[in-house]
């Protein structure tokens, strides 16, 4: 029985953050009405000219610098020619035998410690297209043209992922990285971040490439996941049936979990390629390579191993913590007030992110401060509030944005630690469970929760926990 294995490379479209488009000056961002972002130039009117966005090429200088790429010093602008109605100049501005950064590499952790390097073919810069939007009560589509023209970077990888698995990670390396340079927003529900998938299998040993297709319309990690998988075993299925892998563009139907042929795949030649002469071509010094690596952020790989070696956190935590640069400046602006960072990593990753996920909040709208989550802390460390007040104080920072010592004055919410109300509450407690105490004194240890947990209640979760459970001890183990 042959055992097949397959070989898969994506091809990644970051749609970037720039205030206007790569040729004109129309506005570049999501969600206006149809149609109001548009000029002359991106919807290619005769006799109008492109005019190349600097911030456009700053940008992409960044992923290939941060992604390992030799930056080319002379790049050419091309025109690649396909019909179709959101394409109003019946052909698209990209690169293609010159691009901007090519030979780069990206180390993708897999899990457990293990990481692989995942070659990058190129990167190039382009102009997106339109949206099409089909009716879905009668035979009419509607073109919407405010895309048209907003810059992409498209990231070509080596076909060097062998599992669904590797593909993800790789993406989620790759969005990352874009996040944190703050390119692209990485939004892949919006369109700002995707990806088409080549897939192919070949019986495992040998180095030729199988026949190849490619997957479209994936627009979420696990959407990449499910259609890559699927078509690893659709074409392991055809070839032991004897039949035959055609090189196609397939699209992933989500509602039945399928791929579905779309069209015959296109060669190079079929989009007749040629330089775009309205363009001339980009030429690249050193000193702005130097200036833009200078200006470069920590970057998730490097931010990761640092948290790692400083804070001696779980490399789970970190990974959650690194997951979005915000999220990482947050963590380290409250342990430089509250210097415990296992503790400020047990409250971010579960009141605080608890709080955010529930509103569907970023970070960056978080209510509480660092410094407030910070002073926080130090008032549980000290004694003056007991963990349950400090939940509430918490959800009550959140809901407000106020700070913990304000919301304490204001609630009259303060730790009990007065020995002699204490000593009496442990009597009273002592008194109703008589068998519990003599449980304890047999040896039964595990009892003093039990009686934490009373006194707690008595009184409202306000008892100095240390000072109370000296008490119990005392009292318990006197008697």
């Amino acid at each position: 029985m042959i055992h097949y294995e397959p070989v898969i490379g994506l091809e990644v479209h970051a749609q970037l953050r720039t205030a206007s488009k790569i040729f004109c000056s129309c506005c570049a961002s999501f969600g206006a009405e149809p149609n109001h972002h548009t000029c002359p130039v991106c919807l290619g009117m005769p006799g109008v000219l492109p005019v190349l966005n600097r911030k456009v090429v700053e940008f992409a200088l960044k992923l290939a610098l941060a992604t390992n790429c030799h930056v080319a010093p002379r790049s050419v602008f091309a025109r690649k020619n396909y019909f179709y109605p959101d394409l109003p100049k019946g052909y698209q501005i990209s690169q293609y035998e010159a691009p901007l950064a090519s030979g780069g590499y990206l180390e993708v952790p897999l899990g457990d410690g293990a990481t692989k390097r995942i070659g990058i073919t190129r990167i190039h810069m382009e102009e997106d297209a339109g949206k099409l939007i089909h009716d879905e009560q009668r035979p009419l589509s509607y073109v919407d043209f405010n895309r048209t023209g907003v810059p992409l970077l498209e990231i070509v990888s080596e076909p060097d992922m062998r599992s669904p698995e590797q593909a993800v990670a790789y993406l989620k390396e790759l969005r990352e990285i874009l996040v944190y340079l703050e390119i692209c927003d990485g939004n892949m529900e919006e369109g700002s971040f995707r990806c088409d998938a080549n897939v192919s299998v070949r019986p495992v040993g040998r180095e030729e490439f199988g026949t190849r297709t490619e997957l479209k319309n994936m627009n979420s990690f696990r959407n990449v996941h499910k259609a890559i998988s699927y078509e690893i075993e659709r074409q392991v299925h055809l070839l032991e049936e004897g039949g035959t892998i055609v090189q196609e563009t397939r699209l992933w139907d989500e509602q039945r979990q399928i791929t579905y042929s779309m069209r015959g795949k296109e060669e190079a030649h079929d989009y007749r390629y040629f330089p775009d002469p309205d363009l001339v071509p980009l030429n690249i010094d050193r000193d702005w390579i130097q200036s833009v690596r200078a200006g470069l952020p920590e970057l998730p790989a490097a931010k990761r191993n640092r948290f790692l070696s400083q804070y001696g956190l779980r490399a789970y935590d970190v990974g959650l913590l690194t997951s979005s640069r915000s999220l990482a400046d947050y963590f380290e602006a409250c342990v430089e007030r509250f210097q415990d960072p296992t503790e400020v990593c047990h409250w971010i990753s579960g009141e605080l992110l608890g709080l955010l996920n529930r509103d569907h909040r970023a970070i960056e709208e978080c209510p509480v401060r660092p410094e407030q989550l910070a002073r926080l802390l130090a008032l549980l460390e000290e004694g003056r509030i007991s963990r349950r007040i400090a939940q509430g104080l918490f959800e009550e920072m959140y809901l407000s944005g106020e700070d913990p010592d304000k919301i304490l004055g204001r609630k009259g919410w303060a730790t009990m630690s007065d020995q002699e109300s204490l000593s009496q509450i442990v009597e009273a407690v002592m008194r109703e469970h008589p068998n519990e105490v003599e449980a304890f004194r047999a040896g039964k240890t595990k009892l003093l929760g039990f009686f934490m947990g009373e006194l707690m209640r008595r009184t409202q979760g306000q008892a100095d926990p240390k000072l109370a459970q000296k008490l119990l001890k005392e009292r318990l183990g006197g008697g």
